[in-house]
C-alpha cells in the first residue's frame, strides 16, 4: 500500500498543480479589468518570487552552479513562454488558444526523443492522441487562425521545452532551490517588460485578494509542486497529466461561473482522462540520482514511460 501510494503521488501533486490552475480562469477574467495582463504577470511572479526566496532561501544557496544555471534557464524559457502567450491571447479567441497552448503533450515526447534519444513507448503516442483530440473538443468550436497564433504556438512550445528541461535537471534533493530561482527570474523579465510603462496594480481589495491567491497557490506551489512531481516522473507523462487543466477549468467554469455542461465537455474531459490512465499503466518512477548528486543520464530502452 506504501508503495502503491508513493507511486501515485507525483501524479496526485500535478493534478493538484492543473487544479490550481484551472481555478484561476474566473478570476483572471474580473482581475485584468483592474490592471494589464503584463502587470499582471510582473506582480504575480514578484510576489512568488519574494515569499519563496523569504521562506526557502537557504535551498538557494545549497544549490551547484550547474542547478543555479538550470534554474536560469528554466525560469528564461518559461517566463519567455507565460510573456509570448499573452501576447498572442491578445489576438485570438480564447477557445483556440487553448487548443494551441496545449500542443506542449505534442511536442514534450518529440522534444524528449530528439533531444536526450529517450524512447517513447506505442502506447504513450497513443494517449498523446488522445489528449489533443480531448483538448480540442474541450477548447475548439471552429478553427481561426489569427496573428496571435503563431506567438501561442511559440509559447506551448518553450513549455514543452520547460516541461522536458524539468524531467532532465530536477531533483528531489534541488526541488525547492529550483523553484525559487525560476521564480525570481520570471519576476525580473516580467518587471523588466512592464517597467518602461509603469506598472499598475489592483484597484480593490478583491482584484488584490485574486492576485496574491494566484501568486501563492497556482504561482509558487504550483511550480513548487510540478518541479518536485519531475523529479519522480518522465517529461512526457507530466505533460499529458497536465492536460487536465481544462478539464478543470471547465469544471469550475459549470460550478462557480454559470457555464452549461455539454456532451463537448464530456467528451473532450473522458479523453484527457483516458489518455491520463494509459500512462499511468507503465512504470512512473525515473531512475535514481547517481551518488555524485547528478541524475543518471537516460541510457537503454528502459525508459521511464
Amino acid at each position: 500500500m506504501t508503495t502503491r501510494l508513493q507511486r501515485g503521488l507525483p501524479t496526485l501533486a500535478l493534478l493538484g498543480v492543473t487544479a490550481s490552475w484551472g481555478s484561476t480562469f474566473f478570476l483572471i477574467k474580473d482581475l485584468l479589468a483592474e490592471i494589464s495582463v503584463v502587470d499582471f504577470l510582473a506582480l504575480r511572479f514578484a510576489i512568488a518570487g519574494a515569499v519563496a526566496f523569504a521562506i526557502a532561501h537557504r535551498s538557494v544557496f545549497r544549490l551547484s552552479r550547474d542547478d543555479l544555471r538550470h534554474a536560469v534557464i528554466l525560469g528564461l524559457v518559461y517566463g519567455c513562454a507565460q510573456l509570448l502567450q499573452t501576447v498572442g491571447l491578445s489576438h485570438t479567441a480564447a477557445s483556440v488558444s487553448g487548443f494551441v497552448t496545449g500542443m506542449y503533450v505534442v511536442a514534450t515526447p518529440i522534444f524528449s526523443a530528439v533531444l536526450f534519444h529517450e524512447h517513447i513507448r506505442a502506447t504513450v503516442w497513443l494517449a498523446v492522441a488522445l489528449s489533443t483530440t480531448g483538448l480540442g473538443l474541450l477548447a475548439l468550436n471552429g478553427l481561426s487562425v489569427s496573428t496571435g497564433v503563431g506567438l501561442i504556438f511559440a509559447a506551448a512550445m518553450l513549455y514543452a521545452l520547460h516541461i522536458v528541461g524539468l524531467g532532465q535537471w530536477s531533483r528531489s534533493d534541488n526541488a525547492v532551490g529550483l523553484s525559487v530561482v525560476q521564480l525570481m527570474v520570471i519576476a525580473a523579465l516580467c518587471l523588466t517588460v512592464t517597467a518602461p510603462d509603469g506598472m499598475g496594480t489592483p484597484d480593490t481589495a478583491a482584484g488584490w485578494t485574486s492576485l496574491i491567491y494566484m501568486a501563492l497557490i497556482p504561482g509558487a506551489l504550483a511550480l513548487f509542486a510540478q518541479t518536485w512531481a519531475q523529479s519522480q516522473i518522465s517529461a512526457t507523462r507530466t505533460a499529458i497529466i497536465m492536460t487536465m487543466e481544462p478539464v478543470w477549468a471547465a469544471f469550475f467554469a459549470v460550478l462557480f461561473g454559470g457555464e452549461s455542461l455539454t456532451p463537448r465537455m464530456l467528451m473532450g474531459g473522458a479523453l484527457v482522462l483516458a489518455a491520463m490512465y494509459l500512462v499511468e499503466l507503465g512504470p512512473p518512477i525515473r531512475p535514481d540520482p547517481d551518488t555524485t548528486g547528478t541524475q543518471a543520464a537516460p541510457a537503454s530502452p528502459h525508459l521511464p514511460l
